[in-house]
């Protein structure tokens, strides 16, 4: 059982749970199949190309470019204080997509469809839950990374 992600889990263990590892310090991990080579964010524990089940861990570099963009002005229930804010669906370098907000570094108004983009992951520190957010900012932005972790 963990409870990572603001949910608990009672699967005693996850394939990819390192992926969650790897979040917390501040890694942006995919996967890559063993057999065939295929490469995907979010990880995959079994590949989607050849079924295998043999992968191991990549860091991805953030590096991507937007797919598409849509500005919120009506948020749901608890997001009332973030209006307006705009979610970005970004097609990562390597494979993959991943659900953003634009960052600090990237006003709303300057996203468009096919833009350069850095994705950053951000972890909430105020919980002992790991719980992770993207942002997408200006080619080239940062973010601190903990030391690479045992995972044995």
């Amino acid at each position: 059982m963990f409870s990572w992600f603001g949910r608990v889990s009672f699967v005693p263990f996850s394939k990819v749970q390192d992926f969650a590892v790897h979040l917390r310090n501040g890694y942006l991990m995919g996967t890559k199949c063993a057999d065939c080579g295929y490469q995907t964010f979010p990880p995959r524990a079994d590949c989607p190309e050849c079924m295998s089940e043999r992968y191991e861990f990549v860091e991805y570099s953030g590096k991507g470019k937007v797919w598409t963009h849509t500005r919120i002005d009506a948020a749901p229930t608890g997001f009332d204080d973030d209006v307006p804010y705009t979610c970005v669906v970004v097609d990562l370098e390597g494979g993959g997509r991943l659900l953003a907000w634009s960052g600090e570094t990237l006003p709303q108004d300057d996203v468009a469809i096919d833009m350069d983009v850095q994705v950053v992951p951000r972890i909430f520190e105020d919980t002992p839950d790991i719980r992770v957010y993207y942002t997408v900012e200006q080619p080239g932005t940062t973010w601190h990374k903990a030391p690479e972790p045992h995972l044995g």
